[in-house]
């Protein structure tokens, strides 16, 4: 098993390596890497995140309702902890905390779900389905949250607003769902919610661009890295701890409430229990945001699941 973990984060230390490799040695401006981004959020990502939601039927989805439940209680749970904990006690500005409360909040299902999910549960359509699933989740319900605290305090640094989140939240709300890495999934849902079948030609045309999403996202997260230093402090290991241990319990906590077991209990608790995303760090750059933090969690979560990983996976075998 940690075979296949190691196997499964692998790509990901690679490509992130790369990209770090690159950065230091200039053959990519790492001072500035916009169109990297742009290329990251408004194209790759939600090419690949649109193709995974109008592809799942909707009645899959339907039946994956107590999965559903459980990803998405855990995570918001955990972002409204660490967010407290980042802005509260560590005195984090709101921006470092959203990074850093997305990276922690939301797991890496994009890179490790379904190598993860295939060698406990088995490669199949069901699996497929619930990797796509927790994806839809994540991007949906997980990622407007540190978007809208991004918009508002970019609103607030140029003098646009200064009233109460409250009364900013109409053209926050609009501001982030008309960015693409928002509407690219939601677009996907709705398709499927109605029936809406896309054309194969269609889908195949944006299949290439859907493939580099994840190798491009870990590929500018390096470059990203190259500018940094690795700092490891006390929010840092807090964050890694929750992400890592805590959030996987409440995730254990909230199947054995909903009385779940089986595979459903078992993919929602190892969906939870992966590495850190990515998200976090890419969504910061895009509006100017440096998180230190995040990036530690996102590079210690990852080295430190091939422990925690193995333990869950063994926790779990009798569910």
């Amino acid at each position: 098993m940690t075979y296949v973990i190691v196997h499964a984060l692998a790509p990901i230390f690679v490509i992130m390596l790369l990209g770090f490799f690159a950065g230091k040695a200039k053959m990519v401006d790492n001072k500035n890497v916009s169109l990297l981004n742009i290329f990251v959020m408004d194209f790759a990502l939600p090419a690949a995140l649109f193709s995974a939601t109008v592809q799942t039927p909707w009645l899959g989805i339907v039946k994956q309702s107590p999965l559903i439940v459980v990803l998405v209680l855990a995570m918001w749970i955990t972002y409204a902890a660490i967010y407290f904990l980042a802005t509260k006690v560590f005195k984090k500005s709101p921006q470092d905390a959203a990074v850093l409360t997305l990276t922690v909040a939301l797991p890496n299902y994009a890179a490790l779900g379904l190598p993860i999910l295939g060698s406990v549960l088995g490669e199949g359509s069901a699996t497929s389905l619930s990797v796509a699933v927790s994806i839809a989740c994540g991007s949906v319900l997980m990622t407007p949250f540190c978007l809208l605290i991004l918009e508002r305090e970019k609103a607030r640094a140029a003098g646009e607003a200064t009233g109460s989140t409250l009364a900013m939240l109409p053209v926050l709300m609009w501001r982030s769902v008309t960015k693409p890495i928002v509407w690219g999934p939601l677009l996907g849902v709705v398709l499927s919610a109605l029936g809406i079948r896309m054309p194969d030609l269609l889908l195949a045309a944006i299949k290439p661009l859907g493939l580099s999403a994840t190798a491009a996202a870990l590929f500018l997260t390096g470059v990203i890295l190259s500018t940094r230093k690795l700092q490891i402090n006390t929010m840092v290991c807090t964050a890694t701890l929750a992400k890592l241990l805590i959030q996987p319990f409440i995730a254990w906590g909230i199947v054995l409430a909903l009385g779940l077991s089986g595979p459903v209990a078992i993919t929602a608790i190892l969906m939870i229990a992966l590495a850190a995303g990515f998200f976090g760090v890419v969504f910061g750059n895009r509006f100017g945001v440096q998180s230190p933090d995040a990036e530690a969690v996102l590079l210690l979560s990852s080295v430190l699941s091939i422990l925690s990983l193995p333990l869950f996976i063994s926790l779990t075998s009798g569910l």
